[in-house]
């Protein structure tokens, strides 16, 4: 199938585009910004600009589309909900969907299916009641969001097409979603319940969501409202206890529902409202959990302490040429940004090999730093790994890779790092390493772009 995602830059569209390349899906992605894109999106496939707060969408986008899938909106927990704030969260929203649903209005071939983001939001704070996808809407801001985004998504059902809203729970991964912010303090052992500890919390892993969205597109039966998390709901208090258990780590705190209210404001009812959402519907279709317990869905993610960049970039030049260009230590230099003054110094080796040594000389942000790495998994015209022995990071272990495609060649990179300081280093500096790194991949992207065009 040829699937347009929106959102696809966000931490649930990374993981959703990754599973359809896997499962030979041609992909389409709709974003606001291309050149950040190409860092975030993990695999090669078509870009589109487009900023649904600012421009329509042309039906000719949407040309051989099959299935749209619509994660489009700004982040719900990433800032107080002033009133301004809460215009841009709604609209960022409703106004993605209104304006691909326009653009399908328009064109004679329209895709099969349109799938969209909604959230369990919708219910509102529910105590102890049992939530399907026939339960009323809440009360409070997350509710009317929801209910909005809803009528609109539901207007594609008007052209005929299936349509299926996901009211998706708390998202639980590695590098991203609700575990983010509520891992450091867990590490660090000053984790606790919030309040008191009595919400419910309706959580699904990351694999789990994006098994499930592909899994709609690909089976007609599905149709409507669904919701997207665990089978297993569980109180907040108990949710601290496995995750403490987990990390092994003392959750002896508490932070008082008073506290979060004058910290978060209204956004503190992401935290403390109760939500015991259940899934039979989506089950009943045939549709199966690969982590229905936390506890085994809470290790595998908590055991993957690395964080990764994956990207991938086609150019026009056959294997043996691409790879001959990157086997050649000084070339290095050429794809990396001025500001970082990088120098290759020297090679244990004459050419590039099995266990070759490079050192080099960088600058970040006015620091000197040396460099030294060793060359792994030597496959002429294939791949090759290097890994960091001396330098800035705890780890780093980057692999290229190297494939035959449409007449050109994929070129690869996975790096898997850390940063120094362990997870302090993470909260005081993490993100800003992240951004300098987008900086410096962007740039390696752009110069392999018009060096390899002919």
């Amino acid at each position: 199938m040829k699937v347009m995602v929106t959102g696809a830059t966000g931490f649930i569209g990374k993981e959703l585009i990754k599973k359809l390349n896997r499962k030979g899906h041609e992909i389409v992605v709709l974003t606001r910004n291309s050149e950040s894109a190409k860092f975030h999106i993990p695999v090669h496939c078509e870009i589109v600009t487009w900023n649904p707060c600012k421009d329509s969408l042309p039906p000719s986008a949407l040309k051989g589309v099959d299935a749209v899938i619509n994660l489009a909106g700004e982040g719900i927990a990433d800032g107080r909900w002033s009133p301004e704030r809460k215009r841009e969260l709604t609209q960022s929203r409703v106004l993605s969907v209104s304006k691909l649903i326009d653009a399908m209005t328009y064109m004679n071939n329209r895709p099969q299916v349109f799938v969209s983001a909604s959230a369990i939001g919708f219910y509102g704070d529910r105590g102890d009641e049992l939530l399907d996808e026939t339960s009323s809407k809440g009360k409070g801001f997350l509710s009317e969001v929801c209910q909005s985004w809803e009528n609109e998504i539901l207007k594609a059902k008007d052209l005929g097409l299936r349509t299926v809203a996901l009211r998706i729970g708390m998202v639980l991964g590695h590098d991203g979603g609700a575990l983010d912010k509520m891992l450091p303090p867990f590490q660090l052992g000053a984790g606790g319940k919030l309040g008191s500890g009595t919400q419910w919390m309706s959580w699904i892993h990351i694999n789990d969501l994006v098994d499930m969205m592909t899994y709609v597109i690909e089976n007609p039966s599905t149709d409507g409202i669904y919701n997207a998390v665990s089978p297993n709901p569980l109180r907040n208090r108990e949710f601290t206890k496995i995750l403490g258990q987990v990390l092994k780590r003392p959750t002896l705190f508490t932070v008082p529902k008073f506290i979060l209210k004058i910290i978060l404001g209204e956004l503190s009812e992401l935290l403390l409202g109760s939500q015991r959402v259940v899934t039979k519907k989506i089950c009943d279709t045939g549709f199966e959990f690969k982590y229905p317990q936390l506890e085994k869905a809470l290790m595998g993610i908590c055991e993957n302490s690395y964080h990764e960049i994956k990207m991938e970039q086609w150019v026009p030049q056959t294997v043996n040429n691409t790879f001959s260009f990157f086997k050649e230590a000084s070339n290095l230099e050429k794809l990396t940004p001025k500001f970082l003054k990088f120098k290759v110094l020297n090679q244990s080796t004459p050419e590039m090999q099995e266990g070759t040594k490079l050192n080099y000389r960088l600058s970040l942000h006015g620091f000197p730093i040396g460099w030294q790495s060793k060359i792994t998994d030597w496959k002429p015209d294939q791949k090759f790994s290097d890994i960091q022995l001396k330098g800035p990071y705890t780890h780093w272990f980057h692999t290229h890779e190297f494939e035959e495609k449409n007449g050109g060649t994929l070129i690869k990179d996975r790096v898997l790092y850390k940063v120094p300081f362990g997870i302090l280093g993470d909260l005081v500096a993490g993100k800003w390493i992240r951004k300098d790194l987008e900086k410096v991949f962007n740039y390696r992207h752009k110069i392999i772009d018009t060096l390899f065009a002919h």
